[in-house]
């Protein structure tokens, strides 16, 4: 047995930490030193039915709290309602009102929204490639455009379209696009250079290195900012119903606001997020699938 093995080992005591600092040590750590090791350098996932608990949980109890002190006295009803109330409205809304048409409305206009602005900025965020001249000229537009608030535009869109689900759309789609080019750009910055020369040298056609290396290589980027994107639709739906339309969770929360009703305001903002949080999961299940695909 060598000296080192052997200093290794004398190290290794029941009364001393199991920490390993190479890879010989590792080797003659005892198995339960190496899983205890092992488990704090990479902490396991927590099992989904656990997460799942908790956050009902803590939902359960904000809003079993917030009736309790409703009827204390200590929240005003009158501003904050309760979710007895709010509860009350979205059944009479939902079996007597437009909930559901206006969820339907909103969930399109946020859908078609999505699909447009990420088609369409991956298209353009991967043309920069064939042209660097083009490129330096369109990004300070882009990023211009992105600084611009969108709220400040708006208006004109609802103007132009008219108050119908198409200013919905496009106002879901301008807030996806840019944000689709610049994630996809980045992605083509990104892209080894050598890779190209070399293929370059070995004949290729610029065509077949756009085919074969420039796109496969974007679209785990292009794929990983979907689950921004929807977030982004949703918002610009929102905003376009805002400024003007005759359906949608937008409108519903608006006429809401203006009659003091504010059961019904929660009912919207509610059905909003369970909308969000469903879209979200449905992107993450399609993105994990696709990436699943794309490297076989």
């Amino acid at each position: 047995m060598s000296t080192t093995t052997q200093a290794t080992r004398a190290r290794i005591t029941p009364t001393a930490p199991l920490v390993a600092t190479s890879m010989d040590e590792l080797s003659v750590l005892p198995r339960r030193g190496v899983r205890i090791r092992r488990r704090s350098l990479f902490p396991q996932e927590p099992a989904s039915w656990k997460i799942a608990v908790v956050a009902g949980s803590i939902v359960v109890a904000v809003f079993l709290a917030w009736e309790l002190l409703a009827d204390a006295g200590v929240i005003p009803v009158f501003f904050w309602s309760k979710p007895s109330l709010v509860w009350q409205s979205a059944l009479t809304n939902a079996t007597k009102g437009s909930m559901w048409s206006d969820t339907a409305y909103t969930f399109t206009s946020t859908i078609l929204g999505f699909l447009i602005g990420v088609v369409g900025g991956s298209v353009i965020g991967l043309s920069f490639w064939w042209s660097r001249f083009y490129a330096r000229t369109a990004e300070p537009l882009i990023i211009a455009v992105e600084a611009m608030p969108k709220l400040a535009l708006a208006p004109m869109i609802v103007l132009a379209l008219g108050i119908g689900i198409g200013s919905k759309i496009a106002m879901a789609t301008a807030l996806v696009i840019i944000i689709q080019i610049l994630n996809t750009e980045s992605a083509v910055r990104s892209i080894d250079r050598d890779l190209q020369t070399l293929l370059y040298s070995l004949g290729a056609s610029r065509w077949q290195v756009f085919r074969k290396v420039i796109v496969p290589a974007t679209l785990p980027s292009i794929i990983a900012s979907f689950r921004v994107s929807i977030g982004l639709a949703l918002t610009g739906a929102i905003v376009g119903e805002y400024i003007g339309s005759q359906q949608g969770l937008g409108k519903m929360i608006q006429f809401a606001a203006a009659s003091f009703d504010i059961s019904l305001i929660w009912v919207g903002v509610f059905t909003l997020a369970i909308m969000s949080f469903l879209l979200y999961l449905a992107v993450l299940v399609v993105q994990r699938l696709l990436l699943r695909l794309l490297h076989g």
